[in-house]
């Protein structure tokens, strides 16, 4: 049975690709990182994939913390397990700007940066490495993160987040090169501005959807199950030679705004 990790799968674009590789036959090894208060959305997404007919297996957890990673894959190699594709949509970072507005108010620090980076772009790499070091992860394996338009354009509080998506694709595009003789593609997937919880914590968020929304030619913002409906689409077997980019899931709004 082919198996998906999904790394962030409680909310937005994870919990709704879990839901859609449920529906298309495959079990879910979900990570996600939620207190008693949001526990609820893992356990429905949990329901959801066993009212499918298949496995869900959750881990809350940190999953940019070394050791938590490391007692994921242990449980995933306990069940005799291996992962066809994983699924990087971890969104959690510093929302502040590198300088102080003149108005007042706080920049970001140091360890805020490097935290920002650590979670929404070098734990990609960490993932993606052990799962191919541990043997979990062979021939036709598939590798998606999730990336932004903030990662070539600007939005207001958004400078470290866009570091971050810049650094990421970066790294699908390394990952690409080195796991290509494995037959394992890695690529980015840039989706529209979605209506998600982790947009809605961006201020300014509505003039982004606003925007968004008048700009987009197919006449309406990009859902959660838009990309989760390709993302499945994409981890087919006829897509071995499609590797190294960042693919635009978006309805065209990137190319008209």
């Amino acid at each position: 049975m082919p198996a998906a990790l999904i790394l962030g799968c409680s909310s937005g674009f994870g919990a709704a690709a879990s839901r859609a590789f449920a529906a298309a036959g495959y079990d879910i090894l979900g990570v996600h990182l939620d207190r008693r208060s949001t526990l609820q959305q893992a356990l429905d997404v949990q329901a959801d994939v066993q009212a499918a007919g298949q496995t869900c297996s959750l881990f809350n957890v940190n999953a940019a913390d070394d050791g938590a990673r490391a007692g994921v894959l242990d449980a995933i190699a306990a069940q005799g397990a291996t992962v066809d594709v994983l699924l990087h949509s971890l969104a959690f970072g510093t929302l502040l700007p590198f300088v102080a507005p003149e108005s007042g108010g706080k920049a970001l620090r140091g360890k805020q940066l490097t935290m920002t980076l650590e979670v929404m772009a070098n734990s990609l790499v960490w993932w993606a490495g052990d799962l191919v070091r541990r043997e979990l992860m062979g021939r036709g394996g598939r590798v998606y993160a999730m990336t932004s338009s903030g990662s070539h354009t600007c939005f207001p509080s958004y400078s470290a987040v866009g570091a971050a998506k810049a650094a990421l694709e970066c790294h699908c595009r390394y990952l690409a090169m080195e796991l290509a003789p494995r037959g394992i593609t890695v690529n980015a997937v840039l989706a529209g501005v979605t209506d998600t919880p982790a947009l809605r914590k961006i201020p300014g968020s509505e003039d982004l959807l606003d925007n968004a929304l008048r700009g987009n030619p197919s006449g309406r913002l990009t859902t959660p199950d838009d990309v989760a409906a390709a993302l499945v689409d994409l981890a087919r077997p006829g897509t071995y030679w499609l590797t190294g980019n960042t693919l635009r899931i978006d309805g065209g709004e990137d190319i008209c705004t």
